[in-house]
């Protein structure tokens, strides 16, 4: 499965992780987040960048996950608490914190908060078996200035 990142491109030649807290993980854990779709990539991206600056500083990341189903943990929706994709809710987090320091698979499959029935994916940096993630390619990234 190949999956996406929209990142700044000094950072878009390796897979790397800086620990700044996020939605699903504490500060200090090293993990990447990374989309089904170019598409959401993309909002994702907008959510976060708010439509500022020069498109020519960032890059497309395809990502590659190893095939192997145990190194997969699915949260599905049904199984958050109501509010959990509204800005400043600290349950994904605490969820998101436990698989992390629990080890127990590579990647976690999240729902989007943006996009109904389309998934993020988080990938553990400290897993043992984070060597099996391949970085396939970096790509220039266009964002149509009318977004």
């Amino acid at each position: 499965m190949i999956v996406y990142r929209i990142c700044i491109a000094k950072y878009s030649g390796r897979l790397t992780a800086s620990g700044i807290a996020g939605r699903w993980n504490g500060q200090g854990q090293k993990v990447i987040y990374a989309a089904e779709s170019r598409a959401l990539a993309c909002l994702e991206h907008l959510v976060h960048r708010s439509g500022e600056g020069d498109n020519s500083l960032y890059r497309i990341m395809l990502i590659k996950l190893p095939p192997v189903k145990n190194l997969l943990t699915e949260i599905k929706e049904k199984d958050l608490p109501p509010g959990w994709n509204l800005p400043g809710n600290a349950s994904c987090r605490s969820v998101g914190s436990k698989w992390y320091d629990s080890r127990q698979s590579l990647v976690l499959k999240i729902p989007s908060a943006i996009i109904k029935s389309e998934h993020n994916y988080i990938i553990n940096t400290q897993h043992p078996s984070f060597k099996k993630i391949k970085l396939l390619t970096s790509e220039p990234f266009f964002l149509d200035p009318r977004l």
